[in-house]
């Protein structure tokens, strides 16, 4: 096999695993990229299932690693938590002219560009898809039968579109304050116009909404969202979701908490319970 050239960044022990940061060629994106990945103790050879963490707007992998409190989770429920990166980053690669926080470097979306200049290095779709999972299966004792998936906000977004548009291939769906409908929400408006352009129905495969009324499903989903998160109402709007999945007949778990906002206050608090509920269900058969 091919060696992966993967640069390890840092591994430090932490709950009787490593947690390790690495940097490699991408590709997808034709940058450098950088991700963390955490593996719990485990005996010699055994291969653990794999959960997935997508990070939301402006953040790396590193806001999640430092702040998401999940290792204990993790290693008490033999899983491996992978975080990637949200988009390309690199002196090469273009940014908004405005240099918003809601669009280019750190704003990605889990898209796959198509409109210039965004196109050459902008396709996080591929990359969390198809690049990295084939470097984690390759590198990592991951078990890839065993997968979930989960993220916050614009990685919310991700979660839920990439398990919609890869049926079969997670166990497991779950988000924090997820991105529902990009169609019905400024960020939307602004990132899936700016990357793929005018024509509202390319949109459409990136809308978790979208996806679901055009017959797309999830095995299960557990979501939670604080009610007193700022961007609710015009961003977020769980109701569509909530929506969605009762005409759909998917079985859900949307939940409201009352008190808390966006921030990883809010997702460190119910983080231990997520990772819990997809160990369920990935070590299940």
């Amino acid at each position: 096999m091919e060696q992966v050239p993967v640069q390890v960044v840092s591994e430090t022990k932490s709950h009787g695993g490593t947690q390790g940061v690495y940097g490699h060629p991408s590709a997808a994106t034709g940058t450098e990229m950088t991700f963390s990945v955490f593996v719990p103790d485990r005996p010699e050879g055994t291969k653990l299932p794999v959960l997935w963490y997508l990070s939301g707007l402006t953040c790396t992998h590193a806001n999640v690693t430092e702040k998401g409190e999940f290792r204990a989770a993790c290693a008490e429920a033999g899983v491996i938590l992978v975080a990637p990166d949200t988009s390309p980053r690199g002196d090469d690669v273009p940014d908004d002219a405005d240099k918003a926080y809601d669009f280019g470097l750190g704003a990605g979306f889990y898209v796959d560009a198509t409109q210039e200049p965004w196109a050459r290095n902008y396709r996080m779709r591929s990359y969390v898809e198809s690049e990295l999972p084939e470097l984690i299966a390759t590198i990592f004792p991951a078990d890839m039968a065993r997968q979930g998936i989960t993220g916050h906000s614009m990685g919310g977004h991700g979660a839920l579109t990439i398990a919609l548009r890869n049926p079969g291939r997670f166990r497991s769906v779950s988000a924090f304050a997820p991105i529902v409908s990009p169609l019905n929400c400024p960020w939307g408006d602004k990132a899936l116009g700016g990357y793929l352009g005018p024509d509202r129905a390319a949109w459409r495969e990136y809308d978790a909404c979208a996806l679901i009324a055009d017959g797309a499903r999830l095995p299960n989903l557990l979501v939670d969202q604080g009610e007193a998160d700022g961007f609710l109402a015009e961003q977020l709007k769980t109701q569509l979701l909530v929506g969605a999945c009762a005409k759909a007949g998917i079985e859900a778990a949307i939940r409201m908490q009352p008190g808390y906002d966006h921030s990883y206050y809010f997702i460190s608090s119910f983080m231990a319970e997520h990772v819990a509920w997809h160990a369920g269900h990935l070590h299940r058969g």
